[in-house]
């Protein structure tokens, strides 16, 4: 499926959702916390994890764990969650730095893997569906430092873009042996927030195209995953414009 470039509606949204604020101290816990149950559920969707979303909202808000659903997809949900408590502390600032994006990976992994969790891969990976070959172990932490060190000049494109190349550019290096999909998806959401824009969900039920997009961005140029960012990011903006529009009622 062919995505269009929305980046013109994303500004058009932006200017209504800045017409809402400064949002009261309640209305911000709703968001965080309705947001806290969606980005994790989907996140870990994208990835295989079975919980639905209404079990998701049990693990994280009852802390009780679903019959017949593994371990370790509890321990991704809490996880997730912690990871995401990181993005509103880091939401007020104005760069992303290496060991940003290290932490959110650690907070995500540490239940499911202490040693590997916040530490780059030893080892060469295949990434199944494409013939993309990731960076070699030895050139990761050139590999990161050359991404960060870009990061200032990306921030000048429009916000979304950079939130998009972000994403792709972490999820080319894939410096992490598991988890490099969930933390670009974080890493993505933290620099929306920095500049003023809601988090964006990617649904599970667009899985295909979104893989589609990596891939085709791998090998020709970066508009396709570009143009599916934007319009994942404009349909959460009118979905953030409802939540405000309900909670002013």
């Amino acid at each position: 499926m062919t995505y269009p470039n929305r980046l013109t509606d994303n500004s058009t949204l932006h200017k209504k959702i800045l017409a809402h604020r400064p949002l009261d101290e309640y209305e911000l816990k709703q968001l965080r916390e309705y947001y806290r149950i969606g980005l994790t559920w989907t996140s870990n969707a994208l990835e295989g994890n079975s919980l639905t979303e209404s079990e998701t909202k049990v693990v994280l808000e009852d802390g009780i764990t679903i019959g017949g659903k593994p371990l370790r997809e509890h321990y991704e949900a809490t996880g997730h969650s912690e990871a995401y408590n990181l993005l509103w502390q880091l939401a007020d600032k104005q760069e992303i730095g290496e060991q940003d994006i290290v932490e959110l990976h650690r907070l995500f992994y540490f239940r499911i893997d202490p040693a590997a969790a916040g530490t780059y891969r030893t080892r060469n990976v295949i990434i199944t569906g494409t013939d993309f070959i990731p960076p070699s172990p030895a050139s990761l932490p050139f590999a990161m430092q050359e991404f960060v060190a870009s990061m200032p000049l990306l921030r000048q494109l429009h916000p979304v873009e950079h939130a998009a190349l972000l994403h792709l550019n972490l999820a080319t290096i894939h410096p992490f042996a598991d988890g490099n999909g969930r933390t670009a998806r974080l890493l993505m959401n933290l620099a929306l927030l920095q500049s003023g824009y809601p988090v964006t969900i990617i649904p599970p039920i667009l899985r295909g195209d979104y893989i589609a997009a990596l891939q085709a961005s791998n090998k020709v140029n970066n508009a396709p995953f570009i143009n599916f960012i934007t319009c994942c990011v404009w349909e959460s903006q009118k979905e953030y414009l409802r939540l405000l529009e309900s909670l002013d009622r």
